[in-house]
């Protein structure tokens, strides 16, 4: 779309960021000479091999980052999907400034022991007001790979409980000292089920559950838990809806077989609503429901991993609501555009039966609660959600019309209805990315060819145009 097209639509929608660059700008090659300069100094003591770009956040507002040589991008890529309302954001500039915020940063509480006076208050009117549907509790924690490494270590509790006989019945001997030796009983030999392609994080048990790419496994040592085939779709697919159907069934069937009949009993199944760095997998609501109902029939915990997924990038608050359950998950873990951590539940019996078993020192951060709480009243202030939906409609209508023109270098096109949540493959794809940078776009993949979309909820059809007229250009040359 054209300038002139450009500014006579942002005339005719408010921007949700008035003072927000009107498109992207560069200066100077990218990156620039600041830039690289900047780069060698941090090599000096930090490792910068995974480094993107060097930003420079006080010159960043609202979807465009900013480097040091005064280049400006169209950010879609929003570090790695965990700014939901734009850089620079006076509401959460606010909430940032605030005396309560200053008490949270300074007095930072060991909130398993000394849990500051409002935490309560704090968890009513932040992290539990958007609860998932059929879930009122939460434990908080710190990042994304630590919410599920709770969350498996609450199953695995859970389930050994059960077959304990009931929170009453206290450990045996053998348990409490056989766990001190990392063997059975008192360590026993539990799993838990993920997906190929799959990634939970990079801790321990979270990384045992990773299977995206070797190198994030590669010289760690694992536990022995089964992986299910996630479903591998084809595209489009409207004209290939009876293979995917078998192709889900056939996943299913495995997912059940596994839980049977693996050697180290499965307690709980995580899988993400979207394999996001896997590669941007899909899977129909039918098949997550076909898991909730293995699950639920083999009484193994089913925990949904929202980390990337969660807080509106999907049209939805949590991707989990296009499935449209009846019997909601036992665990949904969150992070990223959440800015705090944790995992939401609502079986009373995932408290473990005694103190200390799920803790930590911090257990969370109310200062990131409290940001939350100001980003939740931002996307609502805004309706942010919905708009999101719609402009992923109106960005992907614009992607398939590029599809069709240039099949060959935008393959595999998905993400229809899930907001901005878009990704497609690329035969080029690194060089799409760092071409992309020239043109002031900063956009991110994922797995092996992907190209994916990951803009900030404020994200509208003006800096959908601008990216499609970048998007065009990229393929064309």
């Amino acid at each position: 779309m054209a300038t002139a097209q450009v500014a006579e639509q942002m005339s005719a929608v408010q921007p949700f960021f008035p003072d927000e660059p009107f498109k992207p700008h560069m200066r100077t090659a990218f990156p620039g000479p600041a830039g690289k300069k900047a780069v060698e100094d941090l090599d000096k003591v930090f490792d910068t091999r995974s480094l993107n770009m060097m930003a420079n956040y006080q010159n960043s507002f609202g979807n465009y980052i900013a480097d040091l040589d005064g280049n400006v991008l169209l950010d879609v890529y929003a570090q790695i999907a965990s700014i939901p309302v734009g850089y620079s954001n006076p509401t959460l500039l606010a909430a940032a400034t605030s005396p309560e915020m200053a008490s949270a940063i300074i007095n930072r509480p060991a909130l398993g022991n000394f849990p500051q006076h409002d935490w309560a208050e704090i968890l009513r009117t932040g992290v539990l007001a958007v609860a998932p549907k059929g879930l009122d509790q939460v434990f908080t924690a710190i990042a994304g790979s630590d919410a599920n490494e709770l969350a498996y270590k609450a199953a695995f509790m859970w389930k050994r409980r059960q077959e304990r006989g009931g929170a009453d019945v206290d450990f045996s001997a053998e348990e409490i000292s056989s766990a001190m030796n990392n063997k059975p009983p008192g360590s026993p030999h539990m799993s838990i089920l993920s997906f190929t392609s799959a990634f939970h994080g990079r801790l321990f048990g979270s990384l045992s559950t990773t299977r995206s790419k070797p190198v994030h496994k590669l010289d760690i040592p694992a536990f022995d838990w089964p992986q299910a085939s996630f479903p591998h779709l084809k595209y489009p697919l409207a004209e290939h809806a009876s293979e995917n159907v078998a192709e889900e069934h056939r996943c299913l069937a495995e997912t059940e077989d596994l839980i049977q009949n693996f050697h180290n009993p499965v307690a709980a199944v995580v899988v993400e609503p979207i394999q996001s760095e896997g590669g941007d997998n899909h899977a129909s609501p039918t098949f997550f429901k076909g898991l909730r109902e293995i699950t639920r029939r083999h009484n193994v915990m089913f925990i949904v991993d929202e980390v990337q997924t969660g807080v509106g990038a999907t049209g939805k608050f949590w991707a989990h609501d296009h499935w449209n359950m009846a019997d909601p998950p036992d665990m949904v873990t969150f992070s990223k555009k959440a800015q705090t951590a944790g995992y939401y539940f609502a079986n009373p019996d995932l408290r473990p039966n005694k103190p200390y078993r799920q803790f930590n020192t911090w257990m969370g951060d109310p200062a990131r609660a409290i940001l939350f709480r100001a980003i939740i009243q931002e996307i609502e202030r805004l309706n942010l959600v919905e708009s999101t939906a719609q402009v992923g409609e109106y960005l992907y209508s614009g992607l398939e019309r590029l599809a069709e023109r240039h099949p060959d270098e935008i393959q595999k096109l998905r993400g229809k209805g899930q907001g901005t949540f878009v990704a497609w493959d690329s035969p080029r794809r690194d060089d799409f990315l760092k071409r992309a940078k020239g043109l002031g776009i900063n956009i991110g993949g994922s797995g092996e060819r992907a190209v994916r979309l990951r803009p900030m909820l404020i994200f509208q059809k003006h800096h959908a145009d601008i990216l499609l007229e970048a998007i065009e250009k990229l393929v064309s040359t």
